[in-house]
């Protein structure tokens, strides 16, 4: 599936500001079954552009606007090609967990593996996991376990707009049992990582069409995340509408909780 896909960002000011500085993770990665094509970045007030890549991969561009303004207007253009999924089994029997510990001990998978700025233990987090029955690893495998809490999540949970904030801890959307997708994907985090799974954040965008009732909202941004797996790799778990990440989940950068990828700016 080709997309093309233009992220238009404004902020205006009460007052003029002095000076701006901005740094956006909006290039969507090439890597595994998705390639970005074309990517251009525009700002006005007119600014040069410079680019460097993380230590995740991502691609941040940023910017200096030292002189006086009202407003700020950022856009973003890309062409993206996203492959179809690949086709999970049935299971991974119960030997994957052997397998996933083996994984962790050659390879160092540490950063996606501890508590984090918004994906971190709790209280309200313990309860949450007991009330999953995903508190301790049992019968099932990996596989199973981590469906079973991507579709509890989104059973439990109601998608309410506006209902937390960007720095929302997880334990607002914990006790009110509402939030988005960034909070559904930090409680989901937090739940992985109890389990010693390695997880980590993902953001980009969700292609919304009519054959698809999704609760998230359409044209704004989106947020899930990506497990690791035996035999299958980092496969990404949407909890806001119990899917599977697939040909629709478009991805910009990844990391370890929000944190790790909001666009920071200082004015």
């Amino acid at each position: 599936m080709y997309y093309a896909v233009r992220h238009f960002t404004r902020y205006r000011y009460s007052r003029p500001v002095w000076q701006s500085v901005m740094e956006v993770r909006m290039h969507p990665r090439s890597e595994h079954m998705q390639r970005c094509f074309t990517f251009q970045l525009s700002v006005s007030p007119r600014a040069r552009i410079f680019a460097y890549s993380d230590h995740l991969g991502n691609h941040v561009h940023h910017f200096d606007i030292p002189a006086s303004h009202g407003h700020l207007t950022i856009v973003a253009d890309a062409l993206i090609e996203v492959d179809p999924p690949i086709n999970l089994p049935a299971t991974l029997g119960v030997e994957a967990w052997q397998e996933l510990d083996e994984m962790i001990e050659r390879e160092d998978y540490w950063d996606m593996l501890r508590p984090s700025h918004f994906a971190r233990p709790s209280p309200e987090l313990d309860e949450l996991a007991k009330e999953f029955g995903a508190h301790y690893r049992d019968g099932r495998d990996p596989l199973e376990l981590l469906l079973l809490l991507n579709k509890s999540v989104y059973n439990s949970f109601q998608y309410k707009k506006q209902s937390t904030s960007v720095d929302s801890p997880i334990e607002d959307a914990l006790r009110s049992r509402q939030g988005v997708c960034q909070d559904f994907a930090h409680i989901m985090i937090a739940l992985i990582r109890n389990l010693r799974i390695p997880c980590r954040y993902v953001s980009g965008y969700l292609y919304h069409d009519t054959s698809h009732l999704d609760r998230s909202a359409e044209g704004a941004t989106h947020a899930w995340l990506e497990a690791l797996l035996p035999g299958l790799g980092w496969i990404g778990f949407d909890p806001t509408n119990n899917l599977l990440a697939g040909e629709r989940h478009i991805r910009t950068a990844i990391g370890r909780d929000y944190a790790d990828e909001i666009g920071r700016a200082h004015v």
